[in-house]
C-alpha cells in the first residue's frame, strides 16, 4: 500500500468517524485534534437539555 493510499484510507475513516458522532449528537460539541496532518484524538461533549 503507498503513502498516499494509506492517508487516503486514514482520511475516511477519520471522516466516518465524524459523521458518526454528529449523527449520534443532539446539543454540545465535537473537537478534533490534529498532529502532523492527521486526525488524532476526536472529543465530544454532550450537553444534556431538561
Amino acid at each position: 500500500m503507498t503513502r498516499d493510499s494509506q492517508s487516503e484510507r486514514n482520511l475516511e475513516e477519520s471522516l466516518a468517524k465524524v459523521r458518526e458522532a454528529l449523527q449520534d449528537l443532539r446539543y454540545g460539541q465535537i473537537a478534533l485534534t490534529i498532529h502532523d496532518g492527521r486526525v488524532v484524538q476526536l472529543d465530544v461533549t454532550e450537553k444534556k437539555r431538561f
